[in-house]
Order: C-alpha cells, then structure tokens, then sequence
C-alpha cells in the first residue's frame, strides 16, 4: 500500500479530491486482501492489482467520475461468472476470495458464463462509486459508453455506462391492496366498531355488502383497501376486530384525481374547499365540516349556506 500512495501522490498529476478517491478505492481492496490472508494491510501485497495497469484504470475511473461530476449512480446486479481463475496465488474459484469479500451486500449473482466477469478492482470501483444497485430508472439519455474487453464469451463482454438525466413519470397509478371476508355473525355494532379500528390503522377505505351465504344466512362482505406498506397491521386488525377466520387479498391498479385543498373566504366566512384535477376535468366540493359549523352558528340549513357561499 505504501507503494501505491507514493506512485498517486508523487507520481500523478491529479486533483486532490481524485487523489484521494483512488486512495479510498485501493484501501477497499487491501481490506478484502488483508481479510482473506489474514495479514495486517501493511504486509499485503497486491500482485495483479498493484500493477501500473491497474493503477491507470483506477486513477483513469475515478477521474473521469470526477469530470463527470453525476448526482447518482445506479449499477445492475453484478454477474460475478463461475469456474476457476489462475492468478498469482494459483488456481482459485470464481469469483476469487478478494471480489467475493468485497461485493458483500452488493446483489450478485453467477449467470451463466464460466469465467471471472467480476475482478477486485472492477469489484471495489462499483462498492466506491455505486449509490444504489437496481434496474436503471426512467432517464433522458444524453451519452452512452462501452468497454470491451479481449476475451469471447457466448454474450458481449463488455460494461456499459449510461449518462442521462431523471425524468418525472407521468403514470397515475397508484397500487393498492383490497383485503376482503365474508361473516354472518356479528352485529351492525360490532362491523361500525372495526371499520373505524381499521381506519385508525391507515386503511384507505372500509366498506360493506349484503351477501347472501352458504345455509342460506345473509350475511356481510367486509371489504377494505390499503397501502401495501399498510397491508399487515390492517390484516391483524381485521382477525382482531371481526370474526372471519380467512382473509383475501389482491394487488391493483387505481387512477386517482389529483388532489389539494383550500381555504377560501367566503361572506359566511372561511370554508375549505377540496379540489380535485386531472384526466382533462377539475372539480370541487366544500368540507361538510365547515358547512355544518357555519350552519349551526347562523341557525340555517346546509343548503342555505352553500347557496350563500356560491
């Protein structure tokens, strides 16, 4: 390591804050080294990756990170490759020791290419510089970039960069959960009580239908919708507050209004509106809140009172 910060700090012309990038990313690499020789970082010697090669390909990444100067940087899982590799130690599994200690809680995977597709130094760049490992979200490409490599495989081996800009999706959809039960035997009581438990827990809407049930019993559909987030605590209230013993459940789609609310001024006084816009239509409607107050405070109707307010 001691050779390594002579050759970046005496050696290349670099900005400071680049120097030290490629510093940072060569100490990943001697903490994978030191951990699979069980040696101190001191007494560890990089072999393959302590070559000016190697040393040129860090540098050159982590000046041209520098240059490019992203905001995010999103990498694919990793493909590691299988099989054995020959290196200085001899011969070692794919991926060897040192990628697999740094590509901890990086998602990785073998594929199904038989070969070292992953290298300490290609391992500890992504660790550096990835701030989250995923598909590639919705982007405006500006620039797009390949590195080939020399060896053939039975898919292109090579990375590939893309720069672009995050764009704001447009897609109303908005996923929800609908849990539902059947019961014939609690009261209207006893429904009203869990519809508001389950309100309290955040589910979005609670409602009910007369179904007709098996021995001919009427009986109640219970049906709630929820955040998926939300889905667990609601199922445990729906066992807690009803008598079902079977709950079911299905993922949707809805397309919702855009919503928003204001206060308006009105001669009664202040009222809030709520608006809701979207899909070429705009509506509103007063909170029946404030109409039933302004109501009960001037002793008239509601109806008398939004025809004051319009």
């Amino acid at each position: 390591m001691a050779d390594i910060e002579h050759i970046v700090n005496d050696h290349l012309v670099l900005p400071e804050s680049v120097r030290k990038d490629v510093l940072q990313v060569f100490g990943l690499i001697a903490e994978a080294e030191s951990h699979v020789h069980g040696k101190p970082v001191t007494e560890i010697h990089f072999h393959e990756v302590g070559t000016m090669d190697a040393v040129a390909d860090i540098a050159a990444v982590c000046f041209l990170m520098h240059e490019l100067s992203v905001d995010d940087v999103v990498v694919s899982p990793v493909h590691t490759g299988f099989g054995q590799v020959r290196c200085a130690h001899g011969i070692l599994p794919v991926p060897a020791p040192a990628t697999a200690y740094l590509l901890q809680g990086i998602p990785n995977c073998s594929g199904e290419i038989e070969g070292e597709l992953c290298t300490p130094t290609g391992a500890a760049l992504l660790k550096y510089f990835a701030g989250r490992f995923g598909n590639m979200p919705v982007l405006q490409t500006t620039a797009i970039g390949y590195g080939m490599g020399k060896k053939d495989f039975k898919a292109a081996n090579c990375v590939r960069a893309i720069l672009g800009e995050t764009i704001e999706q447009t897609d109303d959809r908005d996923m929800v959960i609908e849990l539902s039960c059947n019961v014939d035997d609690m009261t209207a009581e006893a429904i009203g009580y869990a519809t508001e438990k389950l309100l309290d827990v955040g589910a979005l809407d609670v409602y009910t239908v007369p179904v007709g049930m098996k021995k001919n019993r009427p009986g109640t559909l219970i049906c709630v919708l929820c955040r998926p987030a939300d889905k667990n605590k609601v199922i445990e209230q729906i066992f807690r507050h009803t008598t079902t013993i079977g709950i079911r459940a299905s993922e949707m789609n809805r397309y919702v209004l855009k919503r928003e609310t204001r206060q308006v001024e009105t001669s009664c006084g202040t009222v809030r509106c709520k608006v809701s816009s979207g899909y070429g239509i705009e509506r509103e409607k007063y909170e029946y809140e404030d109409i039933a107050r302004l109501a009960d405070e001037r002793g008239c109707s509601l109806q008398e009172i939004l025809s004051a307010i319009k």
